[in-house]
């Protein structure tokens, strides 16, 4: 094995010297206006947002707090300043088949001055119609149709009148009623002159008048009507010149202004035919104080659903859906009831976030869209498909059988941006195999950075930056390296400096508040420590109970003397944010068996899966000694005394040895006792730490004690000093990366004892 360096205790913590920043406060920084550390996700965003072809969507992956949403926005916001402004989108009825609205794309802004101009249109139509129809033109030629139908009739009766008469017959006319009765000497015969006459003559007569009869019903019942029919026609067709006369005057100045569109000409073409089949609606007299009040039912088909405006629109659109649910993103069709039932029209169809975002960039939050139900489907639909259909989702589904719209879809062109977590993408990438397709592109945001000259440069000025946006009080020298300080903390690393300015901004203003109550100008490096302190006295309740707990002996856990087959572990808690370092006694009994090692939290299921995987590498690791020692195998058990608490650190691969060989006592060997692990370990035993686990508390409450294996002299480890008691050289007990070695006081890695030179 390759030996490891010694750790030196300078080396246990980096700290930002505020004498070396070239500053007094933060009034004298510049803003930080790029985007600090996040290359790799700028060039991956770059890259996606470059081309528009199918797929090339992306996805913003990274831990909350760092800034993600932030900088995704800003690479919108900055690729849109050089798109092109998208049409406005328009609704319109479809008068041939009214459950089919057509759909108008218009340059940006002329959306809704054609809906004006509608309006206008049919407030004109209520004024210039009626009063079309109503001038003395009009009925004049009302006049002279009726007048040829009634002279075109009184000249047929008179000409069968005429005719009768030469036959010595006579017609008489009465309102509803034509009569003929025989003459004779010019006179007419009542009933019983007629009956007196010789059956010849009676006969003669009868046959005349029957044929006159005839001839006319035939008059009345086929030539009349037919006539009749001919001036209703005529009527007509005079209402019908006279009313598209009136509605080509109006509308040849909105056919002027729209002759480059010409989805709109075609679309003022079925207006006019509409309102020359519908005059009689602009006829009635509450028709104005309708079209006022905007309500009126008739005049709906006539006016202009406006679904998306970009009058105001500078570039290519960037929309953030913050509730991403199957009707925000596809749009809806409303009804109203009516009647007791649910009715619906053009004008009830609203845009959905996708319409708003079309030709441009929309970004949504990648965890509440999958968890609104229908939505990731949708998405995925009206991606594959390229056109956007707005369907309600009992439509879609089937759930419902009420009447509603199929508007005529829109063709899709939009740039998609979801925002997430890594596991969350990772699981997409694994379980849905149209993700892949849909989002090809994957921006990866860095938690941390590296601690550098030039990013320290730029992390001051982004702490300065975030410091005059929020209105705090400026920041001297110290309070900036304390921050820069705490930076290094979270990201768990003296080389990194975290991104999660969440986290940040929160010790700002905290430090800000601070500062305020005891009355200063400025925030200082005191300020910054009480702000981190009182965020940990805020949620270290779990801690300090459980610290009480070892204290009064109800968690055992012993700090001094020896103990054959006990070790003390190092464990992580978490309570929500804040994490902390507790001991964890492992027990183990070995004798001889199949070289199996038994954990007792495995077997009850307590332990998690980074415990048993380091129990399993630990194991093999303690077989080596055992083979060298007897041929037989050894049987371990390992007991873990805590209170329902499960077992997912890398501790136990070194508690596997510690204990098997403490238990075990083996001529030659040291025994271990009061020794403490923490951390993962690697195939072979090596140590692999990235970070010193808080764990002290307790050995300085205890007054950490143990005594050398070999001359039994008392060797204290000071815990203020983190070194060897004797000659307070050297590291934390049982964390560091080295045995002792050249007197150099170093303590052992898992084990804590004494230097060489006093061992």
């Amino acid at each position: 094995m390759k030996p490891t360096q010694a750790l030196p205790i300078e080396a246990l913590t980096t700290r930002c010297n505020p004498e070396a920043l070239p500053f007094q406060s933060t009034e004298e920084l510049a803003d930080f206006a790029d985007i600090l550390g996040q290359e790799r996700a700028l060039e991956a965003l770059r890259f996606g947002l470059a081309g528009r072809r199918p797929g090339y969507n992306l996805f913003a992956l990274g831990a909350s707090g760092i800034g993600k949403h932030s900088a995704v926005m800003r690479q919108l916001e900055q690729r849109a300043a050089q798109g092109e402004v998208p049409p406005d989108l328009c609704y319109v009825a479809n008068f041939e088949e009214s459950s089919r609205p057509r759909l108008l794309r218009l340059p940006a802004g002329r959306g809704a001055v054609l809906r004006q101009d509608m309006l206008h249109l049919v407030e004109e139509l209520v004024g210039s119609l009626p009063a079309a129809l109503d001038s003395e033109e009009f009925k004049a030629r009302v006049r002279q149709i009726e007048h040829a139908f009634e002279q075109r009739q009184a000249e047929v009766i008179q000409a069968l009148r005429e005719k009768s008469e030469a036959q010595q017959v006579k017609l008489y006319e009465q309102p509803g009623e034509f009569t003929f009765a025989p003459l004779r000497d010019g006179q007419a015969l009542d009933m019983h002159a007629f009956n007196a006459l010789p059956d010849a003559d009676r006969q003669a007569i009868e046959t005349k008048v029957a044929a006159l009869q005839a001839e006319l019903t035939e008059i009345l019942e086929q030539q009349i009507p037919q006539w009749q029919k001919e001036r209703r026609a005529a009527l007509r067709a005079l209402h019908r010149d006279t009313t598209r006369a009136v509605v080509q005057q109006v509308l040849a100045s909105l056919r002027a202004r729209y002759a480059d569109l010409s989805a709109v000409s075609t679309y003022l073409d079925s207006v006019e035919q509409a309102v020359i089949h519908n005059t009689r609606d602009f006829l009635k007299r509450e028709g104005a104080d309708a079209v006022s009040a905007g309500d009126h039912s008739a005049f709906r088909n006539y006016q202009v659903n406006l679904l998306v405006d970009h009058s105001t629109t500078r570039g290519a659109p960037v929309v953030f859906e913050d509730n991403p649910t199957f009707t925000a993103l596809v749009g809806r069709i409303e009804h109203q009831a009516q009647f007791g039932a649910l009715v619906t029209d053009f004008n009830l169809i609203r845009a959905g976030a996708l319409h708003r975002a079309n030709g441009g960039y929309l970004a949504i939050d990648a965890h509440k869209l999958l968890t609104q139900p229908f939505a990731w489907e949708g998405l995925k639909r009206t991606l594959r498909a390229r056109e956007l259909r707005i369907e309600s989702l009992g439509q879609a589904y089937s759930l419902i059988s009420t009447v509603s719209l199929e508007p005529e879809p829109l063709p899709l062109d939009v740039k998609i941006v979801l925002e997430g977590d890594r596991a969350l993408y990772y699981l997409l990438q694994a379980f849905d195999p149209e993700f892949a397709e849909l989002f090809k592109v994957a921006a990866d945001f860095e938690d941390v950075i590296d601690r550098s000259d030039v990013n320290i440069t730029h992390y001051v000025q982004l702490i300065a930056t975030l410091v005059r946006r929020e209105g705090l009080r400026a920041f001297d020298r110290t309070a900036v390296a304390a921050v820069i300080d705490h930076s290094a903390r979270l990201a768990a690393d003296g080389r990194k400096l975290s991104t999660r300015m969440r986290d940040i901004l929160d010790i700002l203003q905290e430090a800000d508040f601070y500062a305020g109550e005891a009355g200063q100008a400025r925030v200082r490096g005191e300020d910054v420590q009480r702000a981190i302190q009182a965020r940990i006295e805020r949620a270290d309740r779990v801690r300090d109970q459980l610290h009480e707990e070892i204290q009064r002996g109800i968690l055992n856990i012993d700090t001094a003397g020896k103990a054959i087959g006990q070790v003390n572990g190092l464990t992580v808690l978490e309570a929500g944010t804040f994490s902390f370092g507790l001991p964890a006694r492992i027990t183990a009994t070995t004798r001889l068996g199949e070289g199996e090692v038994i954990d007792i939290e495995r077997e009850v299921d307590m332990g998690g899966p980074i415990h048993s995987k380091q129990l399993s590498g630990g194991a093999l690791c303690a077989e080596f000694p055992a083979v060298a020692v007897r041929e037989s195998g050894l049987r371990a058990v390992l007991f873990r005394r805590r209170r329902r608490q499960r077992l997912v650190g890398g501790t136990v691969r070194a508690v596997v040895v510690a204990g098997r060989l403490a238990a075990r006592s083996i001529p030659g060997r040291d025994r271990l006792s009061g020794s403490a692990g923490t951390g993962a370990g690697g195939g072979w035993g090596e140590r692999k730490d990235r970070r010193v686990l808080r764990c002290l508390r307790t050995a300085r409450a205890h007054g950490y004690a143990g005594r050398h294996p070999a001359t039994g002299e008392c060797a204290t480890f000071d815990v203020a000093r983190r070194g060897c008691g004797r000659c307070a050289r050297g590291s934390l007990p049982g964390l560091c990366r080295g045995r002792c070695r050249r007197g150099d006081g170093v303590a052992d890695w898992a084990f804590p004892r004494p230097c060489a030179r006093h061992g």
